[in-house]
């Protein structure tokens, strides 16, 4: 059912793997979140929608220790996590998709790939994990000796994910996958989230197009001048009068 978000957590909670309590986030004077909390389950697909300039990209940049807010908690699998180095967060499990994909443009496929285990020494896993990516993500073994500059907003989204997952993460977040890409790789993208999702990796997703978003997702959360104003099944939210007139065209 759908309900008016409550600002109280269970942290006991033992299938929570990320948890975000009471946030309050500001850039200089201008406050950005207003006591926002929210939960993502082991397993879940949580997406968290918006439109522009509601502080769904803060909250991403909140959870990978990019920006500090002013009071609140984060916690990732039992542990708080608010303070830490990203590098550490990285290392705690958490992979990160970031907004415009940011690969290394430079660097080549294959190396982008490896980017993402540099944190790993297991090296006949590392290799495991390599060939793995490239069963998920076939296009980039065609690819893998070109510069990632050079591939197609489509092909470089699939890098910035078979990245994220070359460091086994439990959690990956992805800021706004479908953005830029064009109607034929946004439905390929979907569909890697959902079969990534299927291989034991949760997922939190910031995202624009509420109505992507919830094709895919068990739940989300309607982020709106930094408050969080609703939340429930993805099926509550695409049926919700305030959600169809604000994000899905009616």
């Amino acid at each position: 059912m759908l309900s008016e978000h409550n600002k109280t957590m269970t942290e006991a909670d033992q299938d929570v793997l990320l948890a975000l309590d009471g946030i309050d986030t500001f850039y200089g004077p201008l406050q950005v979140h207003f006591g926002v909390s929210l939960q993502v389950k082991r397993g879940e697909i949580v997406c968290l929608l918006g439109g522009n300039a509601s502080g769904k990209s803060t909250t991403m940049k909140v959870i990978l220790g990019l920006v500090r807010p002013r009071a609140g908690r984060v916690t990732f699998d039992g542990r708080a996590i608010l303070g830490l180095p990203t590098p550490q967060i990285i290392r705690l499990g958490i992979g990160s998709v970031p907004e415009s994909r940011r690969i290394f443009p430079e660097m080549t496929v294959r190396e982008n790939l490896l980017m993402g285990a540099y944190s790993r020494r297991d090296r006949a896993e590392i290799q495991r994990d390599y060939e793995r990516m490239l069963e998920l993500f076939p296009r980039l073994r065609q690819r893998l000796n070109q510069r990632g500059g050079v591939l197609s907003g489509g092909e470089q989204q699939m890098l910035a994910m078979a990245r994220a997952l070359m460091g086994r993460p439990k959690l990956l977040c992805m800021d706004e996958p479908t953005m830029g890409l064009s109607p034929l790789f946004v439905d390929r993208v979907l569909a890697l989230i959902q079969r990534i999702n299927q291989d034991g990796v949760t997922i939190f997703m910031v995202e624009q197009n509420a109505n992507l978003a919830l094709q895919i997702a068990h739940r989300g959360y309607v982020l709106q001048n930094g408050r969080i104003v609703l939340e429930g099944p993805a099926a509550a939210l695409r049926n919700s009068p305030e959600v169809r007139d604000a994000y899905l065209g009616g």
